[in-house]
């Protein structure tokens, strides 16, 4: 059995019927019923290179005139140009025509299609590709694509220009301030009423570093948050710390795509670092700041499992037993929001640990895991609230919602069973697309850069 797909053209007052491709089917057999992969990607490959050049043809004869005058344009002479799509790297005629006289030119000629085609890659290739390298390793995404669309891919192209895109929407971003808080509390009450309050978490992770060509061993932070309403969907954000100037803008802007009002109240949750105490401050002056009970209790758990089993010191003067009985009260008093008692008590029992500190190297690290967070808590005291009330009224008081966010947004692409090392730019940028393609954005940022794309697919629906 001989099957020939063709296709046919109308154009104005002519009609045109070209084959595509001619499949032979002998018997019935699963491996060939209906069309196989390369059938249909060379059946879509010989269909985009008939329907672009019939495209070009009339495009290039539309420009063949002069736009102003009508008159035709002597041409000047004949190039090619390389066009990537979804289906295939096409090769398209592209000449050059003189300008006409007729008004007065920057120019003496010009190509119509190499301006029109300046990017080189169509836009719905540059969202796929943007799309699964943020999911995917640049490896693994072009395999994908070079597995399932008739095209050719490189891994070094890939990410060049998914780079390109996650630039372009960085660039878009607009300036950094240091206050957001604008007019005055007056009109933040005629606000409407809004839709509920925001939760915000904020945390860090940590990403491999390379140093140039020597690919040195080392981390950067990223910061990753997450905002969830109380309905609707939670969206989330990521940048590096050490590159991203504009921070604070970036959260605010995730915000208002949330329909953040200024009479609207929010929950910062964090883990108490500098950057994410500055970042959340002055966005919003229905906010409130809360230090995670999370990271808390993650600290005391630790220096707890270290009193654990430790050696009794001399004279019974502190045992392994009575340090933790010392911690688990300081938990109870930070849960219950009594920061003076949890710090007097952390003083006291980082007096007894310095006494004998040195005398054993694990008296010595549990000395100095109690001093670091008595620093902690007493840098972080206005932020700790009354974790035991806000958690019997149902109130959020942990990021584990962020864990999960850090794990999602940076482990799974950036850490966990991955070799490669980042810069600084490489990460930040594709955390950028990351979170777009994760908040369900990037296709939409997509279309506003192109809208013939979301009018295309209205239109594919119609004739549907």
């Amino acid at each position: 059995m001989d099957i020939r797909v063709q296709v046919t053209i109308e154009h104005e007052h002519t009609q045109t019927i070209e084959p595509i491709v001619c499949l032979q089917r002998d018997g019935l057999h699963p491996e060939t019923l209906g069309l196989t992969l390369a059938e249909a990607q060379d059946l879509l490959a010989n269909l985009q290179s008939l329907i672009v050049s019939h495209q070009v043809i009339d495009y290039i004869e539309q420009q063949s005139h002069c736009p102003d005058c009508g008159a035709e344009r002597p041409r000047k002479d004949h190039r090619q140009i390389s066009y990537r799509t979804v289906f295939g790297k096409l090769k398209l005629d592209s000449p050059r025509f003189y300008t006409c006289d007729c008004q007065p030119r920057s120019q003496r000629s010009e190509s119509p299609l190499a301006q029109l085609l300046s990017e080189r890659t169509a836009p719905e290739l540059l969202y796929l590709q943007s799309k699964w390298a943020s999911l995917l390793s640049y490896g693994m995404a072009t395999n994908l694509l070079n597995d399932v669309l008739p095209i050719d891919l490189c891994a070094s192209s890939l990410h060049h220009q998914v780079l390109q895109v996650a630039q372009r929407t960085d660039d878009e971003l607009q300036p950094e301030q240091v206050m957001f808080i604008d007019s005055c509390p007056a009109e933040w009450s005629q606000l409407p009423d809004p839709d509920g309050r925001l939760t915000v978490g904020l945390d860090g992770g940590y990403i491999h570093a390379r140093d140039g060509d020597n690919r040195k061993a080392g981390w950067f932070e990223a910061i990753v948050g997450k905002s969830i309403p109380d309905e609707g969907q939670g969206k989330c954000f990521g940048f590096v710390t050490v590159y991203d100037d504009k921070p604070k803008r970036r959260l605010h802007d995730l915000l208002q795509s949330q329909g953040l009002q200024l009479n609207q109240a929010i929950t910062f949750l964090s883990d108490g670092g500098d950057t994410v105490r500055e970042l959340q401050l002055y966005l919003s002056p229905q906010s409130e700041h809360v230090l995670d009970w999370f990271h808390i209790t993650m600290r005391i758990t630790v220096m707890r499992q270290l009193a654990k089993g430790l050696p009794q010191l001399v004279e019974d003067w502190l045992t392994a037993q009575q340090a933790d009985r010392y911690l688990e009260s300081i938990k109870w008093y930070l849960w219950h929001g009594n920061v003076y008692m949890a710090l007097d008590r952390l003083d006291f029992l980082q007096g007894q640990l310095e006494c004998f500190a040195d005398d054993d190297p694990h008296w010595h690290k549990l000395y100095r895991s109690v001093a670091d967070f008595m620093t902690y808590i007493n840098q972080n005291q206005a932020l700790i609230p009354n974790y035991g009330e806000r958690h019997f009224y149902g109130e959020t008081i942990s990021t584990s919602f962020v864990e999960s966010a850090v794990n999602q947004i940076i482990s799974k692409r950036f850490v966990k069973k991955q070799q490669m090392r980042w810069t600084k730019r490489g990460a930040h940028l594709l955390l950028q697309l990351r979170t777009k393609v994760l908040n369900e954005e990037l296709k939409l940022v997509f279309q506003h850069w192109y809208p013939r794309m979301d009018e295309m697919n209205d239109e594919v629906q119609m004739v549907a």
